[in-house]
């Protein structure tokens, strides 16, 4: 089947509030990404899913409390299912309180309610508290930590296993940067509503009042999470998102030197996307990108456009430099299905390819009568036998 190519620009504008962050100057050309101390480091778009920066990204390492980002990402998952309630109160286990570490400071034979125990995991890092949430779930922090690893491979974290709920030392317990980002993502765009925990900058529990590791959240304000972690085999690590004028990402920096280096090589990652990206969403999903001509049909036109939106991360002040090219199946027969691929939407910068998904039917086109299809049928042979092929 012939491949028809057709060019066209882009004609979208910048999302609202893009052109309000201070751009490089014109011509200057992008700087190398900041070096930093830790063993592994990641910065990521949350919309497009851009690796920015990386350095020894899928290198597995001991992640600590990080852990607890997928601690509480089962527990949202059981909140949002409707299994537990808020209000749902647990029992602590002597085996919870006994849990070494950070502690939000439950007591054997308390009730705790889940809500509680969630802000005792995200804003004191309370080890005794994920217990308690594991063997509420699970049965057992083993069971549950088997729980952990299945949401692991659904979120493609192919080089993660969890051992325990906490991020206590364990030699077959291990991440990566990559692998905290994808989680850091999940629990973001997965529970919006829950996410916001992890901007709270301090906790009180049997009345004592502790803050949130998260120094950044202090520093920026543009910083609304996620999770700080500490062994001496981990090192200091931190996994960071902020969201300005539109744009979020994503930081994870493992096995830094020092509680301060941590926030401070977070933020100059930060800092840096921020300073010389910006991602733009050139097509959402349902746009109509162009018609097409559909033969034996009921219809003569049908419209084609994406069945995903199409975010780029570029550096400042390239949109206007970006081409989009469709390449798109020459002769389309009905029946045509809603959303049947027929052809390529590529988004090109530089002459690279820096974005391609499917060009897709946006209606269904029914198959026309007999003498339709036999009329439409005389056409397509008379141009495939004396027509040009080009």
């Amino acid at each position: 089947m012939r491949i028809l190519y057709v060019f066209f620009y882009l004609a979208l504008t910048l999302p609202v509030g893009a052109a309000a962050q201070v751009p490089p100057p014109v011509g200057m050309p992008t700087p190398a990404a900041p070096q930093l101390s830790a063993s592994s480091y990641i910065l990521m778009d949350f919309d497009s899913d851009e690796v920015i920066v990386a350095h020894e990204v899928d290198t597995r390492v001991d992640i600590a409390s990080i852990t607890k980002l997928m601690t509480s990402y089962v527990v949202f998952q059981e909140l949002a299912s409707g299994n537990i309630g808020l209000e749902d109160t647990v029992v602590i286990s002597e085996n919870a309180w006994r849990t070494g570490g950070s502690r939000m400071f439950v007591e054997p034979g308390m009730e705790v309610t889940i809500e509680q125990l969630i802000l005792g995991l995200v804003v004191q890092s309370g080890n005794d508290a994920c217990v308690a949430l594991a063997e509420h779930l699970g049965g057992t922090e083993e069971a549950f930590a088997s729980i952990m690893n299945f949401y692991a491979e659904q979120l493609g974290m192919s080089n993660t296993r969890f051992t325990n709920a906490t991020g206590l030392p364990n030699a077959d317990h291990y991440s990566t940067a990559r692998d905290v980002a994808i989680l850091s993502k999940a629990l973001i765009r997965d529970f919006p509503d829950y996410y916001r925990w992890y901007s709270e900058k301090e906790f009180t529990f049997n009345n004592i009042r502790q803050h949130n590791r998260n120094n950044l959240l202090w520093r920026d304000p543009a910083v609304d999470g996620l999770k700080t972690g500490h062994t001496e085999a981990a090192g200091y690590c931190l996994a960071a998102s902020a969201k300005r004028e539109g744009m979020r990402l994503i930081s994870v920096v493992m096995g830094s030197a020092s509680e301060q280096s941590r926030a401070s090589e977070s933020q100059s990652l930060l800092s840096y996307g921020f300073r010389f990206f910006e991602t733009v969403q050139v097509y959402r999903t349902g746009d109509k990108l162009t018609d097409a001509r559909v033969w034996k049909g009921l219809t003569e036109q049908v419209p084609l456009g994406l069945a995903e939106d199409i975010f780029l991360t570029i550096p400042r002040g390239r949109y206007d430099d970006l081409k989009p090219r469709i390449e798109m199946q020459s002769d389309l027969l009905a029946p045509l299905e809603e959303g049947a691929e027929v052809g390529r939407v590529r988004i090109e910068l530089d002459g690279d390819s820096v974005a391609e998904t499917s060009l897709v039917a946006l209606e269904p086109v029914a198959p026309a009568g007999f003498f339709g299809r036999a009329w439409d049928g005389m056409h397509l042979w008379i141009n495939g036998v004396f027509g040009d092929d080009e």
